[in-house]
C-alpha cells in the first residue's frame, strides 16, 4: 500500500513540475515575450506587458506596467497605461493622446514625448552610456573578480598541501 502511494505522488509531483506554470496565467490578460516583440492592438486589454530582449508597441489598454529589458516600448496614439512604462537598453516613445498613469522611466535610451501625452508620475531618463555601464557592466567585472578570486585560493590551497605532501 506504500509503495504505491509513493509511486502516485512521484507521478502527481512530476506532472505538476512539467505543466508550466504560465498555463494557469490568463493569457489574454498577461503578456510576457522572451525575443518576439508584443503588439497591444486598439481594442485589446491586458493587465501587463513584459518584453525581455524585444519591443512592446502599445495601441490599446495595459492596466499595470509595460516593461521592456533591451527593446524598446512605443505608446502609440490612444495608448492607456495605468501603471509605469520602463525600459531598460532601448527608446521610449510616447504619440498624441498617450496617457501613462504612473511614472516613465529609461535607462540607456531616449523618450521622445509629443506634447500631447499625458503623464501622471514623474519622468526619468537616464541616457547616458555611464548608467548601463553601473548597472549592467561592472556587477559582471563584480562577479568575475569574486570569482577569479575563489580559484586564486583554491589554487593556492591545492598548491601548499602538495608541497607540504611532498
Amino acid at each position: 500500500m506504500v509503495r504505491i502511494s509513493r509511486h502516485l505522488a512521484c507521478a502527481c509531483l512530476f506532472a505538476l513540475l512539467a505543466f508550466p506554470v504560465s498555463a494557469f496565467a490568463d493569457a489574454t490578460r498577461e503578456r510576457t515575450q522572451m525575443g518576439h516583440n508584443i503588439t497591444i492592438g486598439p481594442d485589446e486589454e491586458v493587465s501587463e506587458a513584459t518584453c525581455f530582449g524585444c519591443s512592446i508597441r502599445v495601441r490599446g489598454h495595459v492596466d499595470g506596467d509595460v516593461t521592456s529589458f533591451g527593446g524598446s516600448i512605443v505608446l502609440e496614439a490612444g495608448a492607456d497605461v495605468g501603471g509605469d512604462a520602463t525600459d531598460f537598453g532601448g527608446d521610449i516613445r510616447l504619440d498624441k493622446d498617450v496617457k501613462v498613469s504612473g511614472d516613465v522611466a529609461d535607462f540607456g535610451g531616449r523618450i521622445r514625448r509629443d506634447p500631447g501625452a499625458t503623464i501622471g508620475g514623474d519622468v526619468t531618463d537616464f541616457n547616458s552610456g555611464k548608467w548601463i555601464f553601473l548597472i549592467f557592466v561592472l556587477p559582471l567585472f563584480v562577479v568575475g573578480g569574486f570569482i577569479a578570486l575563489i580559484i586564486w585560493v583554491i589554487r593556492r590551497l591545492v598548491r601548499s598541501s602538495a608541497l607540504s605532501a611532498a
